[in-house]
């Protein structure tokens, strides 16, 4: 099959978290790069807590989607493959599986953000990041609504 959604394996590891590094770096120019360096590893462990799907086109991951609970951790997408579906796809995978779903998203990342509410998600709150100091909405998703 060219391309299918599957669990993340050991052999996913580097990759995925090059993913995440490069689209934490892309998609939040406002908080210093040093941060997401220094969260590294620290994500790294957290992968295996999570439930994470990747997205694969002939073997190679365009993008993932974590999982914990019904939290999403994040949705990333290889740079050269954004805009092209891969996200939305992720999303509709874990929707056909949670009944609600919820996540943090910065108030100044308004891509993720106009993603999320075209996607069905609403604003329940707004807060401060504290590690960042950034604010940021805290959305959620229920099926049928």
């Amino acid at each position: 099959m060219p391309q299918h959604i599957t669990g993340l394996t050991k052999a996913d590891t580097d990759q995925v978290m090059q993913i995440w590094l490069n689209g934490n770096k892309d998609a939040h120019p406002f908080v210093p790069q040093a941060y997401w360096e220094s969260n590294y590893e620290t994500v790294q462990d957290q992968l295996l807590d999570a439930e994470v799907f990747v997205y694969k086109m002939y073997g190679e991951i365009q993008g993932f989607i974590g999982i914990v609970d019904d939290y999403i951790a994040g949705i990333f997408v290889d740079k050269k493959y954004r805009s092209l579906g891969v996200g939305k796809k992720l999303l509709d995978h874990v929707k056909s599986k949670y009944h609600s779903l919820s996540l943090s998203v910065y108030r100044k990342n308004n891509r993720a953000i106009a993603f999320y509410l075209r996607e069905g998600f609403s604003v329940l709150s707004e807060g401060i990041d504290e590690a960042t100091g950034e604010v940021e909405y805290t959305m959620i998703w229920k099926s049928g609504q």
